[in-house]
C-alpha cells in the first residue's frame, strides 16, 4: 500500500496525517483485506468531492472514477432502500432507467444525512465498502473499459485504486448501464 501526495511534490506539501489511522479509511481497507485485496491507496492533498476533481488531483480522465452516488430506491410497495451507484465519473446516471431496471418506482437522490446514515461517510468519501449495513450497489459497466478506476476510501481526501471485476466482487454489486 503506498500513500502520498499526488502530482505535488513532497516539499511542498504541508504535512498531513496518516489517513490509513482514520477511522472510516480504515475499516474501508479491512473490508477490503477480508477480500484479499491490498489496494493502492492515495491520499490527495485536498478534498475531492467530485469526479472531476479526484481526477484532476490523480491525472486521470473523469470516466476513470468509480464515482459513489447514493440514491433512494423506491419500490412499488412504497417501502424504500439505499442503492448504491458506483458510476463513471464521465456521465450522469439515469435514474429513470436504473429504476425501470431494478423493477423500482423511482430511484431520488439522497440527502447528505441519509448518504451518512447509510453508508457511515460524508459525501465526497463514501467507499463502495465499509458501510454499517450491506448497501445494495450497482456498478455501471462503464467503468470497465479501463484497467484501473479510483474509488473513494472513506474520507474525501483518500481513494484507491481497483477495477472494475474487483468493485463486483467486494460489493457483490449488479453490473448495468447507468447512463
Amino acid at each position: 500500500m503506498t500513500t502520498d501526495s499526488v502530482g505535488v511534490a513532497p516539499d511542498d506539501v504541508p504535512p498531513q496525517r496518516d489517513l490509513t489511522t482514520h477511522r472510516r479509511v480504515a475499516a474501508v481497507l479491512e473490508v477490503l483485506a477480508l477480500h484479499h485485496v491490498t489496494p493502492e491507496l492515495r491520499q490527495l492533498p485536498g478534498a475531492v468531492r467530485t469526479a472531476v476533481a479526484a481526477a484532476e488531483a490523480l491525472g486521470v480522465t473523469p470516466a476513470e472514477i468509480a464515482n459513489s452516488l447514493v440514491f433512494v430506491a423506491v419500490h412499488p410497495d412504497g417501502s424504500t432502500e439505499p442503492l448504491l451507484v458506483l458510476a463513471s465519473g464521465g456521465h450522469r446516471v439515469d435514474t429513470t432507467k436504473v429504476a425501470g431496471l431494478l423493477g423500482l418506482a423511482a430511484v431520488e437522490q439522497a440527502d447528505p444525512d441519509y448518504v451518512r446514515e447509510h453508508t457511515g461517510m460524508a459525501i465526497g468519501g463514501v467507499a463502495p465498502v465499509a458501510h454499517p449495513q450491506p448497501v445494495r450497489t450497482v456498478v455501471d459497466v462503464t467503468l470497465g473499459r479501463y484497467a484501473t478506476v479510483w474509488a473513494a476510501a472513506g474520507h474525501s481526501h483518500a481513494v484507491f485504486a481497483t477495477t472494475y471485476d474487483e468493485l463486483i466482487r467486494v460489493t457483490a454489486g449488479q453490473p448495468m448501464d447507468v447512463a
